[in-house]
């Protein structure tokens, strides 16, 4: 006979958790029992749920586990920082960078295993796609993170206080796993961030937009990279499909009857490519009436990418037309470009099976990461 699969706890939101004790013939309250020694505790063992019987603890053993991913390397930039490479399952890896500043901690995780949209000036389209993530592999890094931020208590305080999904892969491409990670990221029970405090960042999967609006209240962060189609076809494919029109129109949806919210648009400053003065003067017209900021990125560059980043002049410039004309405007610092952390950089190792076994390894990571 087959051993029975253990149910992995971190795959469940609140009310699949209450399903599970319930259909166990166990109080409904179980579950946030442990929740609160999982999430505001970091606790994994069962043996540990000390407000648990003994007969349940005993009785989870075989049928339950809280497994997050394995740690397999962490990189520790001159700016603090730090990037962590994850194994899963299945022997893929994925990475997680937490980007510390005075007012804030932000943790940058994954959704998938590659990524399928091919932008091309992005390191982790170089790997194609394996799959999702699982809910678990998802709030399993944040987890992790936790855990070795030295982070696991209740309450305010906590080092981080903002998580967005700008790792690997398209979020809204993995929406049905997506949703309940969120939804245990926003949970009293779970992290019991607000809502201003985790971002998905998209490409642009229109209509994943509109129902991201209906299952849970969360900020939208849009790679936006060019103000029209001919550009943006080539830096993003996705675009093909979803043209910058249909694009803006979701986002209008997205922040429709709430005067708080606005969508960030990010934007790659690629050197000739899209940073031009009429770029930006084309920019601030597709964002005309809509609550918007701007993020400027500058470019980081990796092996064989065909592009240069923009001067720091062309970069002032872009920023000054569009903060000028009232559009809230923002040049990221670079950061942990030093481990090939930052924005764009993140590559682990994955069997890619949209083309052929391929193997990614960012300079100055080496082979000991997976």
């Amino acid at each position: 006979m087959h051993a029975e699969i253990k149910q992995n706890l971190l795959d469940l939101e609140p009310e699949a958790l209450r399903g599970f004790f319930t259909a166990r013939g166990e109080r409904a309250y179980r579950a946030t029992q442990v929740m609160r020694w999982v999430f505001h505790h970091g606790v994994t063992d069962f043996a540990e749920m000390t407000d648990l019987s003994q007969t349940l603890r005993d009785s989870l053993l075989p049928v339950a586990e809280v497994r997050p991913p394995e740690v397999v390397s962490e990189q520790v930039s001159a700016d603090a920082t730090r990037k962590w490479a994850l194994r899963l399952h299945d022997g893929n890896c994925i990475e997680m960078v937490f980007i510390p500043e005075p007012e804030r901690g932000t943790l940058c995780i994954s959704s998938q295993v590659g990524c399928a949209l091919d932008c091309s000036f992005c390191a982790t389209a170089r790997q194609g796609f394996n799959r999702n993530l699982s809910v678990a592999e998802i709030i399993g890094q944040v987890w992790l993170a936790h855990e070795l931020l030295d982070d696991h208590r209740a309450g305010s305080g906590r080092t981080i206080s903002n998580i967005v999904f700008m790792g690997m892969g398209e979020p809204l491409l993995n929406f049905n796993n997506l949703v309940p990670a969120l939804r245990l990221l926003v949970d009293d029970l779970g992290y019991g961030l607000s809502k201003r405090r985790v971002t998905v960042s998209t490409a642009g999967v229109v209509p994943a937009i509109d129902r991201l609006r209906e299952a849970v209240d969360v900020s939208l962060a849009v790679s936006l990279h060019a103000p029209d189609d001919a550009l943006r076809d080539e830096l993003v494919p996705l675009n093909r499909k979803y043209p910058v029109a249909e694009l803006m129109d979701a986002c209008r949806r997205y922040v429709q009857g709430d005067r708080k919210k606005f969508i960030t648009f990010e934007y790659v400053m690629l050197r000739d490519v899209n940073d031009t003065p009429g770029h930006a003067r084309e920019l601030l017209k597709l964002l005309q009436g809509m609550p918007a900021k701007v993020n400027l990125i500058p470019f980081n560059p990796f092996g064989g990418c065909g592009y240069r980043t923009s001067t720091q002049s062309a970069i002032e410039r872009f920023r000054d037309i569009l903060y000028r004309a009232g559009t809230m405007t923002i040049t990221r610092k670079t950061r942990g470009d030093d481990i090939d952390a930052a924005c764009g950089q993140l590559a682990g190792r994955i069997v890619d099976r949209s083309r052929r076994f391929r193997r990614f390894s960012a300079p100055r990571f080496g082979e000991t990461r997976c």
